[in-house]
C-alpha cells in the first residue's frame, strides 16, 4: 500500500510545477466548480497510476490543477464509492496520496437528502460532524505508523476554524447556510421512509453514500476538513416523494455556485 502511494503521488509530481495545500472533491453535480479554476491542467483518473476509476454518472473522473480563491488546488472531478464495489482503501486512496503529498486542507461536497423539516431542497448544509453506518471502516486493518495512529481522536472532524470562516462568509454574503450532522451510508439505494426516520432519530441532518470515508482518513492524515452538502431531496415525513439520480444531480447545479463562492472565499483566507 505504501510504495503505491508514492508511485502515485512521485507520478503527479512530475506533472506539476507547484504542489498545493488545498484539495477539493466535488461530488455529484457539483463538478461545474472545476470551471472556477483557473491556470487548470487536467489528468484523467485513468492515466494515474493505482488510482481507481469513477464509474457514478455526474462523476466525470479528472484530477484538476489550477488556481482557486488566488491560490494552488488540487481538484478531484469525481469520486469513488463504496457501492461501485471499491473496498473503503480504494475508496480513500486519493486521499492517501493527498497526504503524501503534503497536502494539508481538504474541502469535501456532496449531495444529500434532507431529514431535518427546517431544510429545503437547494440549501446548502455545512457538516458540522457525522455518524459513520459504513459496514466497513477505512482505517480497519494493518495500521502504518508512517500515515497516522492506530486509534486517531475524532472529536473536532471538520475544522471549527474552517466552519466559523464558512459562517462568516455566507453571513457577509447573505447566503443561507444550514447545519447539520451527516449521516454515510453504503447505497445505492435511496433510503426508505422507516430509514430516514431511523437516521433522525439517530441524531443526523442529511444522509448520503459518501464523503465520510475520505473525512476519516483525512482526519488520520492531519488534515483539515471542511465539508457541505447540497440538500437535493427531503426524506421528511410528509414530504418524501420518489427521487431519481437526475433530479439529484439538477438540484446540486442549482445551489452549486453559491457553495462555489463560499469555498472559494474560505480559500483566499486561508493564511
Amino acid at each position: 500500500m505504501l510504495q503505491k502511494i508514492q508511485e502515485t503521488a512521485s507520478f503527479l509530481r512530475s506533472k506539476i510545477d507547484v504542489i498545493p495545500d488545498i484539495a477539493v472533491i466535488l461530488g455529484t453535480g457539483l463538478g461545474e466548480l472545476a470551471h472556477e479554476i483557473s491556470d487548470k491542467k487536467e489528468i484523467p483518473y485513468e492515466e494515474i497510476p493505482n488510482f481507481p476509476v469513477s464509474t457514478v454518472e455526474g462523476h466525470s473522473g479528472k484530477l484538476i490543477f489550477g488556481q482557486l480563491g488566488g491560490k494552488p488546488v488540487l481538484a478531484m472531478q469525481g469520486r469513488f464509492h463504496y457501492y461501485e464495489g471499491y473496498t473503503m482503501r480504494e475508496v480513500t486512496f486519493p486521499v492517501r496520496v493527498f497526504q503524501a503529498l503534503g497536502i494539508r486542507y481538504l474541502f469535501v461536497s456532496n449531495a444529500a437528502g434532507g431529514m431535518n423539516g427546517s431544510f429545503d431542497i437547494g440549501d446548502i448544509m455545512l457538516i458540522d460532524d457525522h455518524i459513520n453506518v459504513f459496514p466497513e471502516h477505512p482505517l480497519r486493518g494493518k495500521n502504518y505508523k508512517e500515515l497516522g495512529t492506530r486509534f486517531p481522536d475524532m472529536s473536532e472532524a471538520y475544522s471549527k476554524d474552517l466552519r466559523l470562516m464558512a459562517m462568516a462568509i455566507a453571513k457577509e454574503s447573505n447566503i443561507k447556510l444550514q447545519h447539520g450532522v451527516y449521516v454515510g451510508t453504503q447505497g445505492p439505494t435511496f433510503e426508505t421512509p422507516a430509514e430516514y426516520n431511523w437516521f433522525r432519530i439517530m441524531g443526523g441532518d442529511a444522509v448520503g453514500m459518501s464523503t465520510v470515508p475520505e473525512v476519516i482518513v483525512a482526519n488520520h492524515a492531519g488534515m483539515k476538513v471542511l465539508a457541505f452538502s447540497i440538500i437535493t431531496d427531503l426524506g421528511v415525513i410528509g414530504k418524501i416523494v420518489e427521487v431519481t439520480h437526475e433530479d439529484v444531480q439538477e438540484a446540486a447545479k442549482i445551489a452549486q455556485p453559491k457553495m462555489a463562492y463560499i469555498m472559494q472565499e474560505v480559500i483566499k483566507r486561508i493564511k
